[in-house]
């Protein structure tokens, strides 16, 4: 009765709400389970540090698309938010694919619903449609190639010159790019509420206490963040320019969650969090609360359970696999 009363109420709660006995070890249960059930797990750097630990693979949205379309396993469990775990069952429609929590939402997905997009589409008639992995199925059938702010400039300089297109949905990373490639695409009207929150004021103050640092800024920001930049780059490209570059110190203006790696990665560099406009966040940082809301508990349910599990309608997922294969094929 216990689990048939959590799957009634998945919809509301969006995870398996059923107690966990508290003597065992969740790790080696989640190792356990991830063996015998022929699992992979996929976590991107915006988890919580625990869970990229136990990941099999941790990357950016490009990276792991790629890991999910070439992955052998069973099961993927796909710790990240919903637009993820849906582009991985897009690319494996015949493997079972969980998310710890379906309410991992995205506000920059969102931020696109179908009905407004399609209308949208009508006003532009002629124009190539260029979305950013951060969509919906529904969006992702409506493009005709999709990009991630690692390959964009890449997808973009293939597409001919005369060629009008829409950018979808993100405003701050088409505005960069028509900045970077000269081109005048057409924006839809939204953002994400993490990058959308940098201070510039309170990033500046930091650049006065820590004058040897860099300023890194994931092009999802305002133009306001990147116009104060040192670098722009997607989240990997961050973490490598971290690795890569002679400065001590950073500050950093994306979700807080890729501190971890940077940390693991470049443990003599002071690493700083670009703090947002408001001071109501436990660390001074900027966090998505959609990332935050998977737990090594709701991992362990389900791969438990196998559920929650992430379904897409076949006449949409081959209508949205088109453009996602198209970007890997140039990527």
């Amino acid at each position: 009765m216990q689990i048939e009363q959590a799957i009634q109420n998945l919809p509301n709660k969006g995870f398996l709400d059923i107690p966990i006995d508290k003597n065992i070890n969740l790790i080696d249960e989640i190792n356990r389970l991830r063996k015998e059930k022929n699992v992979v797990i996929l976590a991107h750097y915006y988890q919580v540090p625990e869970i990229q630990d136990i990941a099999d693979f941790v990357g950016d949205s490009l990276a792991l698309a790629q890991a999910a379309a070439k992955t052998d396993a069973d099961m993927i469990l796909f710790a990240g938010v919903h637009f993820m775990a849906e582009t991985a069952k897009i690319l494996n429609p015949d493997k079972k694919v969980l998310l710890p929590d379906l309410l991992a939402g995205c506000s920059l997905a969102e931020s696109a619903p179908r009905e407004k997009f399609e209308e949208f589409k009508k006003k532009h008639p002629n124009h190539l449609v260029v979305s950013y992995v951060n969509t919906s199925a529904d969006i992702k059938a409506l493009t005709d190639i999709v990009c991630t702010s690692s390959n964009a400039e890449k997808i973009i300089a293939s597409i001919p010159k005369d060629q009008p297109i829409i950018f979808a949905p993100d405003k701050n990373l088409g505005a960069y790019l028509n900045k970077k490639t000269g081109r005048n695409m057409v924006l839809w009207d939204g953002a994400c509420e993490v990058h959308e929150e940098f201070s510039v004021d309170k990033i500046m103050e930091l650049k006065k206490e820590y004058p040897e640092a860099k300023i890194i800024a994931h092009p999802e920001s305002r133009e306001s963040v990147l116009n104060i930049a040192d670098y722009i780059g997607s989240t990997s490209g961050l973490l490598n320019y971290v690795k890569t570059n002679d400065a001590p110190a950073f500050i950093i203006a994306t979700e807080a969650g890729i501190l971890h790696k940077m940390k693991q990665e470049a443990p003599d560099k002071i690493l700083i969090p670009a703090p947002p406009l408001t001071d109501d966040t436990s660390c001074a940082c900027a966090e998505c609360p959609y990332m935050k809301r998977n737990t090594l508990e709701k991992i362990y349910l389900a791969l438990k359970y196998e559920l929650p599990e992430v379904q897409v309608e076949e006449e949409l997922r081959k209508k949205a696999l088109i453009p996602i294969q198209r970007m890997l094929e140039l990527s």
